[in-house]
């Protein structure tokens, strides 16, 4: 097998087919590859590059590092097509005017802060208030809307992308300079994995995720309602009409949010249940079953229509399903169609939202010293049912 690498283009490849030389007929097999091209430029004339990983069997993903955002992720449907199962905007200038974090790395706090406010160590810090009367995902601006350092590399589970960011001492109200690593890799085997890691010099709350919304029948495909949904969770953590949670824990058992069995998405979506009206569907953190800190599976998604078949795998003890319900037509796709309510969902790994501010959850307290670390993979197949 050859390898060729062109660090200009910051591309690895193998190839596979026939070469036809001198009379003789010689067969190569393709490889990953990572390939980078100009994306654009920021406001500010900053040049933002997209990279395109591609495994050995073919899936493709397509990351920037303009808010680590994953603006494609191409993977086989029943007829071995490929096709787009994730939700993004026509190109950068379009992220950056209006995005509802499609794609993007969400920190230093993914999910919502009651008020902004949180006490730590005896001293009050007050963050800014980007979804009133919260603090969501990071502040006005959070790590969906930094630069992001890039590093291609080659592994031996498949093509990878290192992104790493320092967050200053005080950025969006936070304490701490914190050093954060996230490295995206397209395995072999099919799977997106998502690698975080975080270090910092003072006391603060980390909780990263990754916020891609996604179709599995495919990019502008009109509703994810007939998708059906698996999460192993026994409980979720109630919220008030705000979206925080109360700080208890409520069986998911007789309820629209018990999806310990698979079923439809749009089964139960918007049926009379308080917690349904308050986050006008599904958008709620779901209390994963299972020792946190090992990676385990804890969901799967399945669209009959194309046969594909996601599984979320994670060490984290949380997830946010969040299936689409602030969406409303007004953002076009990569293709110009544009998004309607309950599009795309989202299956956030997490910690739990405010947990700053409720004691009894898992702690999101990373302290000098200490290293933050967190895998996600999400990893795809094509099978006959989600009980595959």
């Amino acid at each position: 097998m050859r390898q060729l690498v062109r660090h200009s283009a910051r591309l690895a490849i193998t190839v596979t087919g026939l070469i036809f030389m001198m009379g003789a007929t010689m067969s190569i097999e393709a490889g990953p590859s990572i390939d980078s091209a100009p994306y654009g430029k920021l406001p500010d004339g900053t040049p933002i590059d997209l990279f395109t990983l591609k495994n050995a069997q073919g899936m493709e993903a397509q990351i920037t590092n303009y808010g680590g955002i994953v603006v494609s992720l191409k993977v086989p449907d029943k007829d071995g097509k490929l096709g787009d199962v994730v939700l993004g905007r026509p190109s950068l200038d379009d992220y950056v005017k209006s995005s509802p974090y499609f794609g993007a790395l969400i920190g230093r706090y993914g999910n919502r802060i009651a008020k902004g406010r949180f006490t730590l160590d005896g001293v009050e810090y007050k963050l800014p208030i980007s979804n009133p009367p919260n603090s969501l995902h990071g502040g006005n601006k959070g790590f969906d809307k930094r630069v992001w350092t890039a590093k291609p590399h080659m592994t031996d589970d498949g093509p990878a992308l290192d992104l790493s960011y320092t967050s200053a001492d005080g950025e969006e109200g936070y304490p701490g300079k914190l050093d954060v690593k996230v490295t995206y890799t397209l395995t072999n085997d099919d799977g997106l994995r998502i690698d975080y890691t975080a270090t910092t010099d003072k006391a603060t709350p980390v909780n990263l995720t990754n916020h891609s919304y996604f179709n599995l029948d495919g990019d502008g495909s009109p509703t994810i309602l007939d998708e059906k949904l698996m999460i192993k969770a026994s409980h979720i953590t109630p919220v008030d009409a705000t979206l925080i949670p109360t700080g208890k824990l409520m069986p998911v058992a007789g309820t629209p949010f018990d999806f310990t069995k698979p079923r439809l998405i749009g089964e139960d979506i918007n049926s009379d249940n308080e917690q349904i009206r308050f986050g006008g569907g599904y958008d709620h953190n779901f209390v994963l079953d299972g020792e946190s800190g090992k990676l385990r599976l804890v969901a799967k998604l399945y669209s009959k229509k194309t046969g594909r078949l996601m599984e979320v795998l994670t060490t984290e003890p949380g997830v946010q399903f969040y299936s689409g319900n602030f969406l409303d037509g007004t953002l076009t796709g990569k293709t110009g169609t544009p998004y309607p309510k309950r599009s795309g969902l989202c299956l956030e790994t997490q910690h739990f939202p405010d947990s700053p501010n409720h004691p009894n959850f898992p702690s999101t307290i990373l302290k000098p010293g200490e290293t933050y670390r967190s895998t996600t993979e999400y990893r795809f197949k094509v099978a006959p049912s989600i009980n595959e």
